[in-house]
């Protein structure tokens, strides 16, 4: 059984593997729409800072998670490699040039939620008082950061509808990530349209099935539909609404929820997958536990559920490049949840 914290040895082998991958170009899958033969380009032609770890998403909550480790541990093994690395990569000229990517009339929805929720995150982590190396690479990255958080403002109120699949469209797990890095960035008010939409999606709802989970979902809907309500539902609130929506939660049901999902090929990019969702479910229980009442009967459930998913996932993180390259963000969040460092910063 692996450690279920974050330890140094842990940090390092992450860092290790974020690092092997996030200027590793090919394979490569593209979200790039052609509007003419001009636009045949590659990976790093088109985005000169996350143009590897598979595809632009994944290179983005690698740098997450490598300036999340540098900032818990300074003194890593890996920490000069990575702010040389930051250095060379993250300047003004490829900021723009990102930027620039968004501007093409067939970026409307390139990366559309999760991908604009993990350029915020990061921009986030760069800007916390102690980020790494004093935080300098904020500024550089500031420009980025405001355009995909004015995409948020644009697109959220043409949201009519949330989406539930557990997959990169998720718009719970993507709310969840913006007002955390929204509240770190005081951007009063993306946080406040995550918070309308979040309870105009998912307030009302009640008795929730959970038919998961599906062949290659690495998100729980059902889960992290819970995770978000708990972060935006103030404390006292969240466990009224989390009786309506799970009810039969303390008889641990629906079953499904309590049982880690079985990987039959971590070879297949999709199978893959369900590693991840082992580990954001993991990441889930510990942050419902942690929203309910001490004596809430329903709170160390929820921690047992969250241990158990870990057990399945965490010898996996690293192993096979199919998972090895995004992984060790979910893992991330998994474990540090029990302790709150990657909780907000509030809005002041």
């Amino acid at each position: 059984m692996m450690a279920r914290t974050l330890d140094a040895a842990t940090a390092s082998r992450f860092a290790a593997a974020a690092l092997g991958h996030v200027t590793r170009e090919y394979p490569n899958k593209m979200d790039h729409v052609l509007a003419g033969p001009e636009d045949v380009q590659g990976p790093r032609a088109l985005h000169p800072i996350f143009f590897g770890s598979y595809d632009w998403h994944s290179c983005v909550h690698g740098w997450w998670t490598l300036f999340t480790l540098v900032r818990l541990y300074p003194d890593m093994p890996e920490a000069a490699r990575i702010a040389a690395l930051a250095d060379e990569l993250f300047t003004a000229d490829n900021v723009a040039a990102e930027t620039a990517y968004l501007e093409r009339p067939g970026s409307r929805g390139f990366e559309r939620p999760y991908g604009w929720a993990w350029l915020l995150m990061l921009a986030a982590e760069m800007n916390r008082p102690d980020a790494a190396a004093d935080g300098r690479w904020s500024a550089v990255i500031r420009p980025l950061a405001a355009a995909f958080a004015e995409r948020f403002k644009d697109f959220l109120p043409l949201a009519t509808y949330p989406v539930r699949v557990g997959t990169h469209f998720n718009t719970a797990f993507a709310l969840r990530l913006t007002s955390e890095a929204a509240g770190v960035l005081r951007d009063h008010d993306l946080v406040g349209l995550c918070d309308e939409r979040v309870l105009a999606w998912y307030l009302s709802d009640q008795d929730c099935q959970a038919w998961e989970p599906s062949q290659d979902e690495f998100l729980s809907p059902a889960l992290m539909e819970a995770a978000v309500m708990q972060h935006i539902l103030p404390y006292g609130e969240f466990a009224g609404w989390l009786d309506g929506f799970l009810p039969r939660l303390a008889r641990r049901e629906p079953a499904t929820l309590f049982q880690p999902a079985s990987v039959s090929d971590r070879s297949d990019g999709k199978i893959a997958h369900l590693d991840g969702l082992n580990l954001s479910r993991a990441w889930c229980w510990r942050e419902i536990a942690a929203a309910l009442p001490a004596d809430d009967p329903r709170r160390p459930i929820a921690l047992e559920a969250a241990d158990v998913h870990l057990d399945a996932a965490l010898p996996h993180v690293t192993g096979d490049y199919m998972g090895e390259h995004w992984l060790a963000s979910f893992a991330l969040l998994a474990l540090l949840a029990s302790d709150g460092s990657v909780q907000t910063t509030t809005c002041a």
